[in-house]
């Protein structure tokens, strides 16, 4: 039922309006929805809206638009409640608190072949396997599959890759992998180390710490103490990743949920907790346009993000709040029933729980800081990157490549990296290229990529979120092949290319997957991010460039001349300051080094003016 009339006539309206429980939508002369809320008395709760001393300017701006009430009757509170979720998510009004993150989150998954793999996983379940998660982002889960594949040395690689092997990959090299592709190892012994990752996933360490004492002192028993060697770092790598990686949880699977405010943004942080351990946190923004108590906000949003089907999948055991929430015990009630399972709203924090919501808090808090800080320039080119490239995070670290010689001479690469306050410089590193033909530039990339990621996986460096490459499609090609060689699937890939007649404005972006380049506003803080990135890594190749090649012409000129060691050739360049200034003395000046006769000048001049 509702009205029509471009005057809103709400007393008129009110005398009609049921006790009931229910939905109501308000909606402007357009008929836009501007607001949709539930009740457990219809005519009570939209009654508030028209009283005269409503001090809430936004709420007295939303009412001034009114034109036209909706409202649907239900037959209990809980109806209201899904129906309410329904309907904000169909019209995003404006007047609502809105859950804008509408991502599948992702899962590490376990296929079912004869030697399963691990990776990470989105979407509808539906591939045969196991599932373990959610994580609240693509960063968590990652971190989790690499601290396996260290500990485990289960295979992570695509099964296309997989089954065309014939020999071990760079990660059976660098112990990260048993190379079951080639049958360096038997299904049973993989299959024990299966069962090692299914209880690592679950939590169950103690279980694992046991199963592997009883290997090692099995295999001592039998002398094989080199086996055993290996049970005893295990043991010790596990125990050390426990102490570093975790917080553990007596609750198994609960979410802590704290909402905070600063200047006028608000912050939502959730701590995931699945099998006791916390898998890591997220934050979410919604925005007030009621100006809502903390309290009303976190009710609103806890209700659509909890209502999604996305987390209905895998809803936690405990959802714990800093805030007291009205309908709490409903929204409890409502995920009971549609999940089939117990989940328990705790609203305030007492005892155990108050360590973890304080956490939550801390982390709002710090959310909320870093927020307001993104008025940066460099902020903003990076928040704008993360849409520019549809990534689940902003960006934290970028790596770019550049290749430069002189038609083929003294080849030299550059890793340049950026972070979230500019270059670091402390970071960056050239590559001498070698064994390649001259000017072969798609080998020398796919060299110094190899080179760089290849020690960073060794050495458990930090791997960056995007990898650029100045370059074409075909730089892209050798970038795709070096991280599939080296199953490197965390960071981005991309290339970057000069435009006709080398105008910054015209510059392309190649992207892995994307046939076609990318061509962005010539005002895209984005695209001047990569831009700048891009030409600082030239500017450090090609300065790199020239020093190895200047070098090594000075010293291959001086090394061809009888009588001229390395020593002598120290003296002349230092005193002369290089190969030119030594051109441009004469016999009389070169005799003037130490150990240098007349003669052996002549010599010098003569080889030095040959041309």
């Amino acid at each position: 039922m509702g009205t029509t009339d471009s005057t809103f006539d709400a007393a008129k309206f009110l005398t009609s309006s049921p006790n009931k429980p229910g939905v109501y939508c308000m909606l402007n002369e357009h008929g836009a929805v501007l607001y949709v809320g539930k009740a457990k008395n219809l005519k009570n709760r939209l009654a508030s809206y028209f009283q005269k001393n409503i001090s809430n300017n936004k709420t007295r701006a939303l009412v001034a638009q009114i034109s036209r009430i909706d409202i649907t009757i239900t037959h209990s509170e809980t109806e209201a409640l899904i129906l309410e979720n329904n309907l904000i998510k169909e019209h995003r009004p404006k007047y609502n608190v809105l859950f804008r993150d509408d991502k599948s989150y992702p899962y590490i998954f376990m296929s079912k072949h004869d030697f399963p793999r691990l990776s990470l996983y989105r979407g509808a379940k539906s591939a045969k396997g196991d599932y373990y998660g959610p994580y609240p982002n693509t960063s968590a889960a990652r971190e989790s599959l690499h601290l396996i594949q260290k500990l485990f040395r289960i295979r992570q690689c695509s099964d296309n890759f997989y089954q065309h092997r014939s020999r071990p990959c760079l990660q059976h090299q660098i112990k990260r992998c048993t190379a079951p592709c080639v049958s360096l190892i038997s299904k049973e012994a993989y299959a024990e180390d299966i069962k090692l990752v299914k209880l690592f996933l679950q939590g169950k360490n103690l279980q694992i710490t046991q199963t592997l004492i009883e290997r090692m002192e099995a295999c001592s028993e039998h002398f094989e103490y080199e086996k055993a060697a290996f049970y005893r770092d295990q043991i010790a790598n596990i125990k050390k990743t426990q102490e570093k990686q975790y917080v553990t949880s007596k609750t198994k699977d609960m979410d802590v949920v704290a909402i905070a405010t600063k200047e006028n943004l608000i912050c939502v942080q959730f701590l995931f907790f699945r099998a006791g351990q916390l898998l890591g946190n997220k934050s979410f923004f919604p925005k007030n346009p009621q100006e809502q108590t903390l309290a009303v906000v976190l009710q609103d949003f806890l209700s659509q993000y909890y209502l999604s089907p996305i987390h209905q999948q895998n809803l936690p055991k405990k959802i714990i709040t800093n805030q007291k929430i009205e309908n709490g015990s409903l929204l409890a009630s409502v995920l009971q029933k549609q999940s089939e399972r117990a989940v328990d709203i705790i609203q305030g924090y007492r005892g155990t729980h108050k360590k973890w919501v304080d956490m939550a808090v801390i982390n709002a808090n710090q959310s909320l800081s870093q927020a307001l800080q993104a008025k940066s320039t460099l902020t903003k080119q990076f928040l704008q990157l993360k849409d520019i490239l549809q990534l689940d995070t902003v960006p934290q670290r970028i790596e770019c490549f550049d290749i430069s010689h002189s038609s083929g001479e003294a080849t030299t690469a550059s890793c340049v990296v950026f972070g979230q306050d500019g270059a670091i410089k402390q970071d960056y590193r050239r590559f001498k290229i070698s064994g390649i033909e001259k000017g072969d530039d798609y080998a020398a990339m796919h060299q110094v990529l190899t080179r760089r990621y290849t020690r960073l996986k060794t050495e458990e460096k930090k791997i960056p979120d995007i990898i650029l490459i100045d370059g074409g499609k075909g730089q892209l090609t050798q970038g795709i092949k070096v991280l599939e060689e080296l199953q490197l699937d965390e960071a981005f890939l991309l290339s970057i290319a000069k435009g006709e007649d080398r105008k910054p404005s015209l510059d392309r972006l190649f992207i892995v997957g994307s046939e076609d380049p990318i061509s962005l506003e010539k005002d895209s803080l984005g695209l001047h991010l990569l831009q700048q990135v891009r030409d600082e890594a030239h500017r450090f190749a090609v300065t790199g460039h020239r020093a190895r090649r200047d070098k090594a012409r000075r010293v291959s000129t001086l090394e061809d001349i009888e009588g001229i060691g390395a020593k002598r050739r120290r003296l002349l360049l230092n005193q002369f300051g290089g190969l030119q200034g030594i051109k441009e003395a004469s016999v009389d000046d070169l005799a003037t080094i130490s150990g240098i006769s007349k003669n052996l000048a002549k010599k010098i001049y003569n080889a030095l003016h040959a041309d």
